[in-house]
């Protein structure tokens, strides 16, 4: 098996706020499919906000502005068995959450 990240940009849900509830209830029937499939391992949306950096010498500072810079709004791992399947769960979440959805394998861990 193979996991895999579906993400989408912070802002690339442009429906209008009263749909929110019926989009919630669509993405968490996606999850919950995907549960009862065994191929969801985690997921969530991100808080718009400022990110800090903590860099290689252990210093923290402000990260970019979620306005003046692409940034992730949420993201589902799978782990499923191939590609195809991978962009059919992918499609699944772009119809829920009504927007498209990015496709990115995640690099085995040796160690694991």
């Amino acid at each position: 098996m193979v996991r895999y990240l579906i993400s989408f940009d912070d802002g690339a849900m442009t429906f209008p706020r009263e749909e929110m509830p019926a989009v919630g209830e669509a993405s968490h029937a996606v999850v919950r499919a995907a549960q009862d499939a065994g191929v969801w391992v985690f997921g969530g949306g991100l808080e718009r906000q400022q990110a800090t950096i903590v860099a290689t010498d252990r210093s923290v500072s402000d990260g970019p502005f979620p306005e003046t810079k692409a940034v992730v709004g949420g993201f589902s791992i799978i782990d499923v068995p191939s590609r195809e399947e991978a962009l059919e769960w992918a499609a699944r979440i772009a119809e829920a959450c009504r927007c498209a959805q990015e496709v990115r394998e995640i690099m085995p861990d040796p160690l694991v």
